[in-house]
């Protein structure tokens, strides 16, 4: 049977109270799981469902995001994705980047990140198809 030596001290290695590696990790395969269904959600409704791909234009988009609940679906999407995207890349700047440049990736990622989360999230939080009356009378029912 194999023993491990004890500490030259004899006292326990002090324990971490967050561990971002096994929280990344669980992270990566948790959101991972949600992914495949939200994408594979998003492929049917927008590519099998109706009239395919040839339906996709502003006005199926403004349909779509006038229900709450697709507006949900695409803000769980956008930040699952980007946020699963730069934890992979994180563990990659952390693998391969050298110990001067990986500060400055690891914040460069966390900025660009920041950045597209809050853009993305106007976006779908704010989108109002009926701005412009000439679109306003092609939406019909969107635009009430």
């Amino acid at each position: 049977m194999t023993s491990f030596p004890l500490p030259r001290s004899g006292e326990p290695a002090p324990r971490r109270r967050f561990n971002i590696e096994k929280w990344g990790w669980i992270y990566m395969r948790g959101s991972g799981v949600v992914l495949v269904v939200l994408i594979f959600g998003h492929l049917f409704v927008n590519l099998f469902a109706g009239d395919g791909v040839q339906a996709i234009d502003w006005a199926f988009v403004a349909g779509k995001w006038a229900n709450p609940f697709w507006i949900v679906w695409d803000l769980l999407l956008l930040w699952l994705a980007l946020i699963h995207g730069a934890n992979g890349m994180r563990t990659i700047i952390n693998d391969y980047a050298t110990p001067g440049l990986r500060r400055v990736f690891l914040i460069l990622l966390a900025a660009a990140t920041i950045v597209l989360l809050i853009l993305g999230t106007l976006v779908l939080t704010t989108f109002d198809p009926c701005l412009d009356p000439d679109t306003a009378a092609t939406l019909g029912t969107v635009c009430k």
